[in-house]
C-alpha cells in the first residue's frame, strides 16, 4: 500500500521575532507566513490596538491625535514583547519611542524589512487606512518618513533585509536563512 508523504508539523522555535519597517514593507504578510512556518503565533500590534479599542487607527488619530495613538502603541508593544514565541509585526512608527526600541531590541530578534520609497508607494498608494499618508503628496511623505525612521530601524534591528520585488515565499525563505545564520533559529527549523 502506498503511503502518502505526510508533512511534519512546523517546529516550535523558542524566542520572539519582531518585524519593523515602514508601512507597506510587508511586516504583516511576512509575519503571518513566517509564524506559520516556524510554529509561532503571529500578532500585529496595530490590529491588537484596533481590536481592543473597537475602532480603526485613523479614528484614533482623528480623536486622540498621533500622540494619543503613540501612547497606546507603547503600552501595546510593552505587553506584546513580553509574550513568548511570537512573531510580532509592529506599526511603522513604533520605533519613534525609545521605550519601544528598548523593548523590541532586548526581548527578541528584530528584523528590519526595508523597501525603497518607490516600492512602498506602489504597495500603499491605494490603501485608505494610512493616516500619515493623507497629505497632498503621499509619496513625498513616505520619503520623509524613510529619512527620519531608517536610522531608528537600523538602530533597533539585529537583521536588516531588503524586501525588493521577490515573492512572499521567497522572501520568507530568505529570512529563515538569515535567522538560521544569526542563531535565532536552527537550520532544521528553517522550512526553506
Amino acid at each position: 500500500m502506498y503511503r502518502y508523504p505526510t508533512r511534519r508539523p512546523p517546529p516550535v522555535v523558542p524566542g520572539n521575532i519582531f518585524l519593523v519597517g515602514l508601512m507597506g514593507a510587508g511586516k504583516t504578510s511576512v509575519g503571518r507566513l513566517l509564524a506559520k512556518r516556524l510554529g509561532k503565533r503571529f500578532v500585529d500590534s496595530d490590529h491588537e490596538i484596533e481590536d481592543r479599542t473597537g475602532v480603526r487607527i485613523p479614528v484614533i488619530f482623528e480623536i486622540e491625535g498621533e500622540a494619543g495613538f503613540r501612547q497606546r502603541e507603547v503600552a501595546m508593544i510593552d505587553e506584546l514583547t513580553r509574550e513568548h514565541d511570537v512573531v510580532l509585526g509592529t506599526g511603522g512608527g513604533a520605533v519613534l519611542d525609545p521605550r519601544n526600541r528598548s523593548s523590541l531590541h532586548e526581548r527578541g530578534t528584530v528584523v528590519y524589512l526595508r523597501a525603497s520609497v518607490d516600492e512602498l508607494w506602489n504597495r500603499t498608494r491605494r490603501d485608505r487606512n494610512r493616516p500619515l499618508l493623507k497629505t497632498a503628496d503621499p509619496r513625498a511623505r513616505l520619503a520623509e518618513l524613510m529619512e527620519i525612521r531608517d536610522p531608528l530601524y537600523r538602530e533597533v534591528a539585529h537583521i536588516v533585509m531588503d524586501t525588493g520585488s521577490q515573492s512572499l515565499r521567497a522572501l520568507v525563505g530568505r529570512l529563515e536563512g538569515l535567522l538560521a545564520r544569526s542563531g535565532t533559529i536552527t537550520e532544521d527549523s528553517a522550512q526553506c
